[in-house]
C-alpha cells in the first residue's frame, strides 16, 4: 500500500499546483471576482436572545455536555467543558454558567441577513436482511477495498479537511465511480446488509445512519463509514428541474410518492445524485446514532452544521418553527455534519429514530435564526472567503 501511495502522490504533487495555476488564468486581475466571508458573527447580548423554557435549556445543555468527553483536549472548548462538569442540572445554574463563560454571536449571511434554512434528519428503520433474498436484494455496501483516500493537508496545509478519493489505474489516480456506475456495476466492497427498496438505500445515505429491521426481530445498526468523493446533489432538485415537483413541495414524502408512481424512472432519479455513501455496522444499542463528533446524538437537541461556519462541539441557540408552524426555540449542540448541510445560516436538527421522527424530519424546511455561544476570550472561527455570485466568472 505504501508504494502505491507514493506513486500517485508523486503525480498529485505536480498536478495540484498546475490546477491552481490554470484556475487562476481567467484574464487578469481586472477579472478577479470579489469575495466575501461565507458567514459573519454579530456580537449580541444575552438579553437579546429569544426566551427558552427551563426544560429545553436543561435538555440542550445536557446534549452539549455529553460531548465533553471528546472535547476535553480541544483548545477552544476544553476548559469550558471541564468547568461544566460540576454544574447542577437546574435551569438557574445552567443560565448562570453560560452567561459567565460564553459570549453570544448571531450568524449572518453575506447581506447581513440573520435568517437561514433549518431542516431535519432522523435515524430511519427499514426492512432488510443479513443475506440476499428474493425480496431483500439491494446491497448496502461497506468501504470499497480498492478506494484510496488521501488527506490533502498532508501535502498542502491550507487544504485542511480536504480529501481525495479515487482508484489507481496503473500509476494514475482516477476519480472513484459515481453512484450510477456503482448501482449498475456494483463495487469491490463487503455487503453490510440487504434492503428491499432502492429508495430506502437513497434515504439511508442522505440520513447517514439507520437501522435495518431483520425478520427475527433484531435491528441492525449501521452508520456512515465513507463516501465516494463525488458531490452531493439533492434528488429533490432533479425532480424540480424535470418539472415533476414544485420547489416548495419537495419533501421526503413527496419524493417517495413520486417514486412509487414512477418505478421505471427510479434509476434515473438516483443517478442524478453522483454521491454514494458506504456504511459500517455499529454495536447494538438503544442510544442515538453517533454523529461526526462520535458521540450519540440527542433527539431534538443535536444538530448537523457546516463546520466551515460552526465548529463541531459548539453550543447553539436555535429559533425556528416546526412544520406545523409552532415555535421551536432551544439550545442545541453542533455534533454532526452532512453533505447537504452547507451555507451561512444553516442547521439540520436531529429528530430521533423511526417513523414519527421521519415525518418531522421529512417535512422540516423552515426559516430560522442561529446564535453561536462561544467561550469568552477565544478567537472566533476563521471563515473561508467565497466569490460574490454576481461578479464570479462563468
Amino acid at each position: 500500500m505504501k508504494s502505491r501511495f507514493k506513486a500517485w502522490r508523486h503525480h498529485l504533487v505536480w498536478t495540484l499546483p498546475m490546477v491552481a495555476v490554470l484556475a487562476g488564468c481567467t484574464g487578469g486581475d481586472k477579472d478577479t471576482p470579489k469575495t466575501h466571508a461565507l458567514a459573519t458573527y454579530s456580537s449580541t447580548s444575552w438579553e437579546a436572545l429569544p426566551a427558552v423554557s427551563d426544560t429545553d435549556l436543561v435538555a440542550g445543555f445536557g446534549s452539549w455536555r455529553s460531548a465533553c468527553t471528546r472535547l476535553k483536549a480541544d483548545p477552544v472548548w476544553g476548559s469550558t467543558c471541564a468547568a461544566s462538569a460540576n454544574v447542577p442540572q437546574t435551569a438557574s445554574d445552567i443560565r448562570g454558567f453560560l452567561k459567565q463563560n460564553l459570549d453570544v454571536y448571531g450568524l449572518r449571511a453575506a447581506n447581513d441577513n440573520p435568517n437561514g434554512l433549518i431542516t431535519g434528519y432522523y435515524e430511519p428503520v427499514y426492512p432488510g436482511s443479513l443475506t440476499q433474498t428474493e425480496v431483500a436484494n439491494i446491497p448496502v455496501y461497506g468501504v470499497p477495498e480498492d478506494m484510496i483516500i488521501v488527506s490533502l493537508d498532508s501535502i498542502y496545509p491550507e487544504l485542511k479537511g480536504k480529501r481525495l478519493r479515487g482508484r489507481l489505474e496503473g500509476r494514475v489516480l482516477k476519480p472513484y465511480d459515481d453512484a450510477a456506475t456503482i448501482e449498475t456495476n456494483g463495487v469491490k466492497a463487503p455487503v453490510v446488509a440487504w434492503l428491499t427498496d432502492p429508495m430506502n438505500l437513497q434515504f439511508l445515505q442522505i440520513q447517514g445512519s439507520g437501522r435495518i429491521q431483520l425478520d427475527d426481530g433484531r435491528q441492525l445498526r449501521i452508520a456512515y463509514a465513507d463516501q465516494n468523493g463525488h458531490p452531493y446533489r439533492p434528488i429533490g432538485r432533479w425532480l424540480v428541474e424535470q418539472g415533476e415537483l414544485k420547489k416548495e413541495d419537495v419533501t421526503m414524502g413527496a419524493i417517495s410518492t413520486w417514486a412509487k408512481a414512477n418505478p421505471s424512472r427510479i434509476p434515473e432519479l438516483l443517478g442524478s445524485n453522483p454521491s454514494y455513501v458506504f456504511f459500517t455496522r455499529n454495536p447494538d444499542s438503544n442510544e442515538g446514532p453517533r454523529g461526526s463528533l462520535n458521540v450519540p446524538l440527542t433527539a431534538g437537541y443535536s444538530a448537523a452544521v457546516d463546520r466551515k461556519v460552526i465548529p463541531l462541539g459548539s453550543l447553539l441557540w436555535l429559533s425556528t418553527t416546526k412544520p406545523d408552524g409552532t415555535a421551536l426555540i432551544r439550545p442545541v449542540a453542533a455534533q454532526d455534519t452532512g453533505g447537504a448541510i452547507a451555507g451561512e445560516v444553516r442547521a439540520d436538527l436531529f429528530w430521533g429514530t423511526g417513523e414519527a421522527a421521519g415525518q418531522l424530519a421529512g417535512d422540516m424546511k423552515q426559516q430560522g435564526q442561529i446564535w453561536m455561544l462561544w467561550p469568552k476570550g477565544a478567537a472566533l472561527p476563521q471563515v473561508p472567503q467565497v466569490a460574490d455570485a454576481a461578479k464570479a466568472n462563468p
